[in-house]
C-alpha cells in the first residue's frame, strides 16, 4: 500500500512537470521504477499507457485554458464532401492543430517502425547523439530571443522527433516542445502541442508493446494512472501562470539545457 502511494505520488509530480513543461514524465518515471525493482517489460507499458491518459486530460486542460487552440470546425464534414480530405482539414483546423497532426503522423509511424526492426547501433552513441542534440537546442532557447514562423521548420521537426523515437525511444518531449519554439510558435502553444501529440503515439506504443509482449501486472498501470490523471489536470493552469513569454521559454531553455548535459553525464561519467 505504501509503495503503490509512492507510485502515484511520483507519477503526479512527473505528470505535473511534464503537463506544464512539456518533457521529463518518461525520462524521471522510467530509472525511478526500475530502481525500485519493476521489470522493464512492465515499465514501458505501464509509461505509455499512463502517460496517453495525462496527455489527453492536461490537452482538454490547455485548450479550456487558452495556452492553446485545438478547435475543429463543426462544418468539416461538410466540407470534406465539398473541398476533399487535405483542403478541408485546412480550413476546418487551427494551426495547433495542424501542428498536433505532422508530428503525431511521424511520430506513430516512427513508434510502429522502431518496435518491428532492430537498429544495430550501440547505446553510448545514441544517447550521446540524444544528448547533444537536447544540450544544443535548450542553448538556442537561451541564445535566441525571437524566432519567426515556419512550416518547414516544423516538419523537420517532426521528421527529427520522429526519427528519434523510432531509433532510441527517447528525446520526444524536449526536441518536440524546443523545436517547435525554434519554429516560431510560442512556447505555451508549444507545450499545449506536444502534451496533445504524445497521447496517440504513446497509445501507438502501448497497443504495439502488448500485442508483442503482453503485460502480466497491471498493478503499475493503475497506480501511473492515477497519478498523471491528477498532475495533468493542475499542469496546464501552471503553463497558465507564467505570464511573461520571454520567461517561460528562458525556463524552457534552461530546463532543455540541463537534460541535455545531465544525458551527456549519466552517458560518459556515471
Amino acid at each position: 500500500m505504501v509503495e503503490g502511494f509512492i507510485i502515484v505520488l511520483f507519477a503526479f509530480l512527473c505528470e505535473l512537470i511534464d503537463s506544464s513543461l512539456g518533457m521529463l514524465y518518461g525520462t524521471i518515471l522510467s530509472p525511478v521504477l526500475i530502481i525500485m525493482g519493476y521489470d522493464p517489460l512492465v515499465v514501458v507499458p505501464s509509461i505509455l499507457f499512463s502517460q496517453a491518459i495525462g496527455g489527453i486530460i492536461a490537452s482538454i486542460g490547455h485548450h479550456r485554458l487558452k495556452n492553446v487552440d485545438f478547435t475543429i470546425r463543426e462544418d468539416i464534414m461538410k466540407r470534406l464532401a465539398d473541398l476533399g480530405y487535405i483542403e478541408a482539414f485546412r480550413k476546418s483546423t487551427t494551426r495547433d492543430m495542424k501542428v498536433v497532426f505532422v508530428i503525431t503522423c511521424f511520430g506513430i509511424l516512427a513508434t510502429i517502425i522502431g518496435s518491428l526492426i532492430s537498429i544495430s547501433i550501440s547505446k553510448v552513441a545514441l544517447k550521446t547523439y540524444i544528448g547533444v542534440l537536447v544540450l544544443a537546442m535548450g542553448v538556442i532557447l537561451l541564445l535566441r530571443s525571437r524566432f519567426n514562423f515556419s512550416w518547414k521548420r516544423v516538419l523537420g521537426i517532426g521528421i527529427l522527433s520522429a526519427f528519434n523515437k523510432g531509433i532510441s525511444g527517447g528525446g520526444f518531449g524536449p526536441v518536440v516542445t524546443s523545436g517547435q519554439i525554434i519554429s516560431g510558435r510560442e512556447s505555451r502553444e508549444s507545450i499545449g502541442a506536444t502534451t496533445l501529440s504524445e497521447a496517440p503515439i504513446c497509445i501507438t506504443g502501448f497497443l504495439t508493446y502488448l500485442i508483442k509482449n503482453g503485460l502480466s501486472k497491471w498493478n503499475l498501470v493503475i497506480f501511473l494512472t492515477a497519478g498523471a490523471v491528477l498532475g495533468a489536470i493542475i499542469g496546464p493552469h501552471i503553463t497558465k501562470k507564467f505570464k511573461s513569454e520571454k520567461k517561460l521559454r528562458l525556463c524552457l531553455g534552461i530546463l532543455v539545457t540541463l537534460l541535455g548535459m545531465w544525458t551527456l553525464v549519466k552517458t560518459w561519467l556515471i
